[in-house]
This record gives structure tokens, sequence and C-alpha cells, in this order.
């Protein structure tokens, strides 16, 4: 065995050159902190051990066996939490994911999400060929789509930040599962952002909607918290607020945008993050400029396939006894909430095909002024 130390000054310099090696099929669970590598690892290498001080990255586990899990279980920064129903996995934010600002943009922190829930089922044996798919909705052509996707962000991460996002999945009972999320500041350990999200089942060949069994329901729920649990306090729950339908006429649109190829996803349908990038296309520019999305809600109606033509509209939604989140000053460009409710805009959405007129997805976002640079 080899045995390297650091101390915790040095944790995020360590995490964004070095990776962690470990999955919750390879690690030893240990209170010590961090196993991380700086050389590249194969099936034959030693076990290598890293001991950092407290505060060190990654914070469960240290020790990896070597020959067990894939190449991706080892390098990947998560795993499971102690009691098993839950899952937290580090992300470094890079340079090709940051916008204007230099901060991650909102279709960033959804296809972290997304990557982050994915990887939650693959680490407790679920399928690597579809998102989240259990040994009986395989056998049965049965896959996961997202019917409700909701984000709050209350700071972005910046280029270079670390991210933590944990996540845990629980039942809707017959008409599909709740995944919730928190996201934090690996640094600083402050929640930057919160998300809760519904998901059906579609039959993979007939494309049509599908009522969760009892034996797909016994396959996950062994995995999901004994006892409700909401990343979003009741309280403060918007996140499940009708959208109303979009009506003709609208203020702003954006019309006839396509489906790339790369827009499709491995359930052969567009993506549900790029529906995200879709509704801020007909966003007004004055509001891009001047304000940052503060929350997004999509309700996904109708799926969307890559010979369809899309239109974008948008109209500013009345806003009645809005409340803004506590104030949390903001890095690199990143917006401070303002203090009042002339300095918060809220908007509908719709995205429906074109000609046709049906309705893919509805929407609503909330943005709060950028804070003065």
């Amino acid at each position: 065995m080899l045995k390297v130390s650091c101390n915790g000054s040095n944790q995020i310099q360590a995490l964004a050159q070095c990776r962690l090696l470990g999955s919750p099929r390879s690690f030893l669970f240990r209170r010590r902190r961090t196993a991380v590598c700086c050389s590249p690892v194969t099936p034959t290498s030693p076990v290598l051990e890293v001991v950092c001080d407290r505060g060190g990255v990654g914070s469960e586990l240290n020790r990896v066996e070597s020959g067990l899990g894939t190449l991706a279980d080892r390098l990947r920064l998560g795993s499971l939490t102690e009691d098993g129903l839950s899952y937290k996995e580090k992300f470094i934010v890079r340079s090709y994911e940051v916008g204007i600002n230099k901060t991650a943009t909102v279709e960033t922190i959804a296809n972290l999400l997304q990557e982050v829930g994915c990887n939650h089922a693959q680490s407790v044996g679920f399928s690597t060929d579809g998102f989240a798919t259990t040994p009986t909705m395989r056998k049965l052509r049965l896959i996961w789509v997202t019917a409700r996707m909701h984000i709050e962000i209350y700071k972005y991460p910046a280029w270079s930040d670390v991210v933590e996002i944990e996540t845990w999945c629980q039942g809707e009972g017959r008409v599909g599962t709740r995944r919730d999320f928190i996201l934090k500041d690996y640094a600083t350990n402050q929640v930057i952002g919160r998300a809760t999200s519904k998901w059906v089942m579609m039959n993979q060949d007939t494309r049509r909607l599908q009522k969760v069994s009892d034996d797909v329901r016994e396959e996950y729920l062994v995995y999901c918290p004994r006892e409700p649990r909401l990343a979003i306090p009741e309280e403060n729950n918007n996140s499940f607020k009708k959208i109303p339908k979009l009506e003709d006429p609208v203020q702003y649109s954006r019309v006839g945008l396509v489906p790339r190829r790369a827009d499709l996803d491995m359930n052969q349908h567009v993506n549900n993050v790029t529906y995200i990038g879709w509704v801020l296309e007909s966003m007004p520019q004055e509001i891009i400029d001047t304000h940052e999305l503060q929350s997004i809600t999509l309700d996904y109606r109708r799926e969307c396939q890559q010979d369809d033509i899309v239109d974008s509209l948008t109209s500013v939604e009345p806003i009645e006894g809005a409340e803004v989140i506590p104030e949390l000053k903001g890095t690199n460009g990143s917006a401070i909430p303002a203090e009042g409710k002339q300095d918060f805009q809220q908007f509908l959405h719709l995205l429906r095909l074109s000609g046709e007129g049906l309705e893919i997805n509805r929407g609503r976002t909330e943005w709060r002024k950028k804070a003065a640079r």
C-alpha cells in the first residue's frame, strides 16, 4: 500500500488536480477522510490510500480495493451516504460550463442534476443503458421520463468552484417517483441551490405512459428514505404550483427552433435539459442583461423528436406577494437578491410544435436583479 498525506489548506487544489478513487461497491467505510490519486490507476494497480486532515476532499470514504468496480466507479467523486438512502457527488465547474459572468449556466446545473441522479442509480446496481431502469422495467421495455422539474439557485458557482450535490429518490404512489437534490458549495458547505423533480414510466416501444407496478416499486423503494424527505421546505414550496397555459398573443417569441442530433438522449427523444435552453431563447434581452435566473419550473407535456420544429413563447406573469430569497453574497458576477419587488421579475413560457400548435412544455421562471460589480 502507498500512503500519502496532505493538509486541508490544499484540499481544493488537490480535488482539481487529482481523482477520487472508489464507488459504493469498492470502498470500505471509515471515518477518516478522502482517498485521492494523482496518477492513473489500472485494474492491476496496488491499493492507494491518501489521508487528508479534517476538511479534506470527500468526507465519508478513504480506501480503494484494487480491481473492484469499473474504471469510472474508481474515478468518480461520488458515493452513497452511510445509510445508503442518498448519494453525494462532487463536481468541478469547468470553463466550458460557465457563461459570460464566469458562473455556471442553469443548463450546466440541470446537466449535473441529471448526472448525479443517473450515478446514484448505477451505484445501487440499476441499468447503465438507460436512466435508472430496474430489472423489471428492462424486461417490460419501460423507461423513466421527466414529468416536472423545479430548480432554485441561490448562488451560482463560478469557474473552478467545487459543487457537492446530494440526491435521493422516493415513491409517488402509482404515478411515478420523486427525486430531490441539494447543492452545496463544497468549500464553505453553504447551500447554493435546491431542486425537485417528478418522473413517470413510459413504454419504450409504444411511447405511452404506464402506472408503476408493485414489482417495480419494490425494486427501488428499498433504496429510498423511510420517511418523506423534501429538499424544498413545504412552507416555501412553489415547485408544484400550477402553471397556466400561455395563450396568444404573447409578448416575446422565438420560432422555428430545430433539435440537433446532439440534443437526443439515450431514450431517443430530446433531452429534458434542452428544453431549458429553448425556454430562455424567447426571454427579452433586457432581462438577460440586468437579471439573473432565480428559479425555473418546467411541466413536460409531450415528447419532442428530432424532426420536430419548436416555437418558444414568453410573457410576463404578474407578481402577487412575491418574497425574495434572504440575501446571499454573490461572487464573480453572481447576483445578490434584491429586497424590493421592483427588482424581481416573473415569466410564463410555452414550448409548442410549429404548425400543429401542440403543447410540449409549460414553464415559469423567476428572475432577480444582478448585483452591481
